[in-house]
Parts: C-alpha cells; structure tokens; sequence
C-alpha cells in the first residue's frame, strides 16, 4: 500500500477560457471542472487509478465537498476531523495551456487535528510500501511538520518520499541525515532553495540540454543521505540522482493543456514503476511519461495507463563533471 498525507487539501475548480486572460474584463468560460485535489491526494489518484493500493490521509469533515468528492471517485481515504471545511483553489487554463492559479490559504489545523494527522500516517505506514508527504502546511502548522513526521515514521519500516517547498522544505533539510526521506521531488525553484544554487541558471541550463548544474545539486542532496532525487524540470524533462549515478529523460513533444498536477503525476509515475522493480532509468522513464500525459490533459484531470507512452520518453546517464562549481548546500541557506 501506498500512503499519502495532503495536510492542506483543497477542491480544485477549473474554469477553461477560450482565449487569454485579461485582467479587469468580463470572460465567458467555455467550460469548468471541479476536482478532490492538493499534492497528496492528486498522487493518491493517479496511483489508483493505475490500479494501486492506496490511502489519503488528510483533515475532513462529514459533509465536506471534498470528501464527497472522494467517495464519487472510490478513492480510499481516512479523514481526521478539523475546524473547516477544505478551501476552494482555482485555476484559470487558457486555451494555449498557461495556467493561472489562484490558491486559498486553508483553514488553520487545531492541536488536536495534527496530532491525529501523525497518529495516523504512523499507524497505517506499518502496513505500508510508501508514505508520500505533499504540499504546503495550513496556517497554523510549525515549519517543521514534515521533518517531525519524517523521524516519526522511521521505525515503521516504510521508505518516505516528500514533495514540498519553501520553509517546510528547508526546515526539513535542516535535520538531513536524520530526516533526508527515500526520495525528494523538486522543481528547479526547490532545487535551488535547497542548495543554494540559482533558479534561473539550473532552467536556463536544462533548456538547453545541459542538466550537469542539476545532474550536481542532485549529487549534495544525496551525499546528505536523501535517497534519490526525482527534479522536475517542466518541458525540459527531469533528471534521476540516486547513489547508483544519475539519469537524465527528454519528453516528447506534447501540446500543454495544463501544467497542474503534472509534477504529481511524475512522482506517481515513479511509484508505479519502483513497485514494480523497475531499473532507475525506467523509473524515470515512467515518471516523465506520467508527468507529461498529465500536461496534455485539461484541467486537474488525472493520467491513466492508457495514455501512458514510455516508449516516447528518452533517457541517458548523465556523467559526473568535477569541473562544475555550483556552491554546496550551508546552513546559511536555509
């Protein structure tokens, strides 16, 4: 089984424009959709539905729309009762597929709900493959949540994977060895929050084919006892780092519809292919195939293994250059 926590979980509407936003007209959409959503629960979906055993941790009320929104997918799911309702996130895809989004803050997580969070995530982890922690924290929740949790789940057996960013991200690196998880997912942004690295360099190198600045930071992480690094680099692909070497993968072309999820779906891609004693490079190959189907889909729509194609998907080692000199991870970047 594979479980996921989203500590701050939304209702994800999306509303389809048939040409570019304008800030301060009126639009007539052609279209809206409204999904169970937050990082967590997006992995949560793609994975069931490719036929996975999983369960959705997260706070919820009876009642709440997200939580019938759950049901109505058959996703299995175990909800710890808190002071609201799920907030509401929207999207905005324009027809050329760019994506604004416009995200609520959520409600605050009582004492008690994150104390049942944890006993949670801990007791079902027992029976677990996989525990993914996704996403931002609630107001209300101390940064170091997810490192906290990370040292609770450790003598359950279970392998960790953590895809999150800004304070909770670095909070957790700041405890790296004892909290580095089995595996981290990081955009390029994240990526660069984490080792000190520039944003914009890592993207402006991968757009060009080069992920070696990448192919490093991903090496630092690893050093510092995380076991694989899964970076998404959005169209340029994303590249692998585990102690065995480093991978990189080009997607094929795809007409972006929207970006949401994608990275989720990635990390999802990835699971799918561990469980099933895939090979590093394979790995990959799956999540980058995952990741992209998703971009061509409109919406949060979630990709199924009927519109996954490895085989379009290409990967190669990445060697190791010691020329490169890209500044480690330090405290003073966190």
């Amino acid at each position: 089984m594979i479980v996921t926590l989203t500590a701050n979980p939304s209702l994800d509407r999306t509303v389809d424009l048939d040409g570019p936003l304008r800030r301060g007209t009126v639009h007539r959409a052609t279209g809206a959709t409204v999904d169970p959503g937050g990082k967590g629960i997006n992995v949560a979906r793609v994975l069931h539905r490719a036929g996975h055993d999983v369960l959705a941790v997260l706070p919820g009320n009876p009642g709440d729309p997200l939580l019938a929104a759950l049901d109505e997918r058959g996703i299995p799911y175990r909800a710890v009762p808190t002071s609201a309702d799920a907030r509401t996130n929207i999207t905005i895809a324009e027809s050329d597929g760019t994506t604004t989004k416009l995200n609520e803050p959520g409600a605050p997580c009582p004492a008690a709900t994150r104390t049942e969070l944890v006993e949670a995530m801990v007791e079902n982890a027992r029976a677990a493959d996989w525990v993914v922690l996704s996403g931002s924290l609630p107001p209300g929740v101390s940064d170091e949540f997810y490192a906290d949790l990370v040292r609770a789940l450790r003598p359950t057996g279970c392998r960790v994977a953590v895809d999150t960013s800004e304070a909770p991200l670095l909070a957790l690196a700041v405890g790296f060895p004892e909290t580095a998880p089995d595996l981290i997912k990081p955009n390029s942004d994240e990526l660069a929050q984490l080792t000190g690295c520039d944003a914009k360099s890592l993207e402006d190198d991968a757009s060009r084919g080069d992920v070696g600045s990448v192919a490093k930071a991903g090496r630092v992480l690893v050093a510092r006892g995380v076991g694989a690094v899964l970076a998404t680099l959005g169209s340029a692909g994303a590249v692998l780092v585990t102690s065995e070497g480093v991978w990189r993968a080009t997607p094929p072309p795809v007409v972006a519809r929207s970006t949401v999820g994608a990275g989720d779906s990635s990390l999802a891609g990835y699971l799918v292919a561990e469980r099933a004693g895939a090979a590093p490079a394979d790995r990959l190959r799956h999540a980058v195939a995952y990741g992209s189907a998703a971009v061509a889909l409109p919406g949060t729509r979630i990709p199924g293994p009927d519109s996954i194609d490895t085989s379009a998907v290409a990967t190669e080692p990445v060697p190791d250059d010691p020329d490169r000199t890209n500044r480690p991870l330090s405290r003073k970047d966190m």
